[in-house]
């Protein structure tokens, strides 16, 4: 069973709202084994709304359209839908009467305007509304074998979930037939798209189900499994296994999945570290070229005064010798940028707050700066914990944002892996 979501409004196709709408009824959809095969834009234009309709629902079995049964002249959704059926606007009398209702509870007569929103086309069915006062509207178009179900619902999220949940959502699971759709993301860091493809290996071809892509954002390449089978338990099941096949691939390369952040996978670690606990706060950041980005990061989670001791922004020459006790000897031999700085950032911070965990970042960030023998992208690293102190160079490409990140990012995952007892893989 197939499905298309359109939905409707300019400020959708100017970007003045983000469509929340569409990955809501696709999770929804997916869930009783509904596969989405598109999200259709279109702002307030009838013309273009009824192209829309009668496009779309020769394509898929449902078609559910949010927006554009407002009260307005710009909400011309129900009147796209009635010219597309070749049937007039007929107003349903069981709706006029809640419409009354509704403004006479507030101690209000109702405008003349919003007589539209009890306007159905003639063969259509009125879905009630418990939170609003727009009628959804439900049809048949002779579109595709069976028909195409047709669904309008409020662009109002409240309203469209609260519609899409009581009155929708059962009409497509008797239709359905009881397939399941789950869908699960797993997150990775430290290697490219291309070597998590090659470690799944047959896991990503694309005949299997359940499936697995690969997205990236961020530096974060993400697995996506998504499976299909008649039952929920045996699609619990299979997309289980397959969250096992790709665990075993790539080991601890998987930080986490679905919502989980890498900061938020560091701090749950911290949380329960018997040496971040004894020595609590435990962690403290010293940052060059990120300026703090690591220590926003691990701040940005709610309750990091529990492991977050203290920053030291450590910009300048100067800043790394009266903050943290470089020595300008050390500076002036290797360079700002070195694996010697880098551990002297570290272990003067150590000393000075008496954290169990450092993190010390120096590098150059970019577009200038760099040189033949440290180009831009250039980034030491270096972590200091109760048993020494730790230090690796990394090479990261791309632009100056995109440094940043992955430095911040890789020394979490320093910071990590030391959590897990286990040497970093990358």
């Amino acid at each position: 069973m197939t499905a298309i979501i359109l939905s409707i409004g300019d400020e959708l196709v100017l970007g003045q709202t983000v469509d929340t709408n569409s990955a809501w009824l696709s999770q929804q959809l997916a869930a009783v084994g509904v596969s989405v095969l598109a999200h259709v834009t279109v702002g307030d234009d009838q013309p273009a709304i009824e192209r829309a309709i009668a496009e779309s629902s020769t394509r898929c079995d449902v078609l559910l359209i949010t927006g554009g049964i407002g009260p307005t002249e710009d909400d011309l959704t129900r009147q796209a839908l009635a010219a597309v059926m070749n049937a007039p606007l007929e107003e349903n009398a069981q709706w006029m009467a809640e419409l009354h209702k509704f403004f006479e509870a507030r101690g209000r007569k109702m405008p003349p305007i919003n007589r539209i929103q009890a306007m159905i086309p003639r063969g259509a069915v009125m879905i009630f509304n418990t939170c609003g006062t727009a009628a959804g509207i439900f049809a048949v178009l002779a579109g595709t074998p069976g028909g195409c179900d047709v669904f309008i619902t409020p662009g109002v999220p409240k309203e469209m979930k609260a519609m899409f949940t009581n009155s929708i959502l059962p009409l497509i699971q008797k239709r359905a037939g009881g397939a399941v759709i789950l869908s699960r993301t797993l997150h990775t860091f430290g290697l490219g798209e291309s070597a998590v493809a090659e470690k799944l290996g047959t896991l990503m071809r694309r005949d299997r189900n359940p499936s697995v892509g690969t997205t990236v954002a961020n530096g974060i390449v993400s697995l996506r499994l998504n499976a299909r089978f008649p039952s929920l338990p045996n699609t619990q099941r299979e997309i289980q296994a397959t969250e096992d096949a790709c665990s075993a691939a790539l080991g601890d390369i998987i930080f986490g999945s679905d919502d989980q952040t890498l900061p938020e996978v560091v701090a749950r670690l911290l949380l329960a570290d018997p040496v971040a606990t004894k020595w609590a706060p435990s962690v403290a950041t010293v940052e060059s070229c990120t300026g703090g980005l690591v220590a926003k990061m691990l701040t940005d989670i709610a309750g990091s005064s529990a492991y977050f001791r203290q920053g030291y922004v450590t910009y300048s020459n100067e800043a790394k010798m009266n903050l943290v006790n470089v020595s300008s000897q050390v500076i002036a031999e290797h360079g700002a940028v070195s694996e010697p700085v880098a551990r002297a950032m570290a272990q003067g911070a150590q000393q000075n707050c008496g954290a169990a965990y450092v993190l010390a970042i120096t590098g150059i960030a970019g577009p200038t700066g760099g040189s033949a023998q440290k180009p831009v992208g250039t980034v030491w690293i270096a972590f200091a914990h109760p048993g020494g102190c730790d230090a690796r160079l990394f090479l990261f490409p791309g632009d100056r944002e995109m440094i940043r990140d992955r430095a911040a990012k890789t020394a979490l995952s320093m910071l990590r892996f030391h959590l897990l007892g286990k040497p970093l893989p990358f």
